[in-house]
């Protein structure tokens, strides 16, 4: 009989179970993941190699004119060495580790969610999944709280493959796009795009796009030749927060 069991949990049938159970279920980059994965073994004792914990994003990549849909692992935190778990036998594993800077926060079509898998050989390797919320750090919220100050409306945001130039330190990146809705730039833009880059744990990159608004025969021209698209570079510290709106309003303000 136990023979049969091995075989049958071979291929996943009466194979261990792993469940991660979270302390909380909303984050902000940066800080501290804990909880507790519990394993209970199935219908025969199983050797497992190792524990894993991955936290997974997806990003769209264009290729060959198609637009793709990856999935990607941004951290992988492993929990153990390699143990026996017997039949029916359940063990508990806690864990914590820190968010990696790039986690992208959960809003528009943006999706973060913890992987857990147990690796055994010759064998099914089980699995849980589980959503989790990340909140705007303090970079992220400032520069949504001045752009909606500035009249501007966010309309969008996603993941997108990173420039060419960052993708040693990313593989995407997360893109905030506004139309402006009211106030001084109302009209003057078809969109202004936010990207925030992690610069270590006390600084970030902000990467404006603004796209101006077409007029005439000429801007259609330039609109044709992506000429109509300007970008602004800044690197922020909590210092800088504080005087955000004011920035941003005079940096915008060039291109309209």
């Amino acid at each position: 009989m136990s023979i049969f069991n091995k075989v049958l949990a071979s291929v996943g049938v009466g194979n261990a179970k792993v469940d991660t159970k979270l302390n909380n279920s909303a984050f902000v980059a940066g800080e501290m993941i804990s909880g507790v994965t519990e394993v209970v073994g199935g219908n025969t004792s199983q050797n497992v190699d190792s524990i894993y914990i991955k936290v997974y994003t997806t990003y769209e990549r264009e290729a060959n004119d198609n637009k793709y849909t990856d999935s990607v692992a941004i951290y992988s935190h492993k929990l153990n060495e390699p143990f026996t778990i017997e039949k029916g036998e359940k063990k508990a594993f806690p864990f914590s580790f820190s968010l990696p800077l790039i986690t992208p926060v959960t809003m528009g079509r943006t999706r973060v969610w913890l992987q857990t898998g147990l690796d055994i050989k010759n064998a099914v390797d089980p699995g849980d999944k589980d959503m989790i919320e990340i909140r705007p750090n303090a970079y992220i919220q400032a520069g949504l709280t001045a752009a909606q100050n500035l009249g501007f409306k966010l309309r969008k945001v996603d993941c997108e493959e990173a420039p060419r130039a960052y993708r040693g330190i990313t593989p995407f990146v997360q893109e905030f796009e506004f139309i402006a809705a009211s106030g001084p730039f109302r009209g003057k833009f078809d969109e202004v795009e936010f990207t925030f880059i992690p610069k270590g744990s006390d600084q970030v990159e902000l990467l404006i796009q603004v796209d101006r608004k077409v007029r005439g025969l000429g801007s259609l021209f330039s609109e044709a030749l992506n000429m109509d698209e300007s970008y602004i570079r800044m690197t922020l510290s909590k210092a800088d927060l504080s005087s955000l709106e004011s920035r941003l309003n005079q940096e915008i303000a060039r291109y309209a």
